[in-house]
């Protein structure tokens, strides 16, 4: 079974659960959370040095559960992370990614904790809404 938790940031930096409000998500899908929402925040740490503020991202990390149901003996087989952020320029794309890679694979603490669970795979979408003129 798959579960799965999205988190929003704004073009203002705030942050925010998805959907769902925290009270409602079950103990596995809090594990997810809270590694989406340190993922978020490293990110905006990261974004932030480099003075780029994106239009919006969208932080989705689901995990492939080894049931059929959520249950407490349930365990995570898998992890997948998955960036959607629209920026205003094309030149912020290259330092968005790097941005991205850092954050996955090196600064986020707690998706070096998950790691240790499961294997963690990620995929990245940058777009900008810069007009180029033809």
């Amino acid at each position: 079974m798959r579960v799965k938790v999205t988190i929003e940031m704004d073009g203002n930096g705030a942050i925010r659960l998805a959907g769902k409000s925290i009270e409602k998500l079950n103990p596995k899908e809090l594990l997810l959370y809270s590694a989406a929402y340190c993922a978020a925040l490293t990110l905006k740490g990261i974004l932030d040095k480099e003075h780029i503020l994106p239009k919006s991202t969208e932080i989705e990390l689901s995990g492939e559960l080894d049931t059929e149901q959520v249950m407490a003996k349930s365990l995570y087989r898998s992890f997948n992370i998955l960036y959607r952020i629209e920026c205003s320029h094309l030149n912020e794309q290259a330092k968005i990614g790097r941005a991205v890679n850092l954050t996955t694979e090196k600064y986020c603490g707690t998706l070096q904790m998950i790691r240790r669970i499961a294997p963690l795979s990620h995929e990245v979408s940058i777009v900008s809404t810069e007009a180029i003129e033809v």
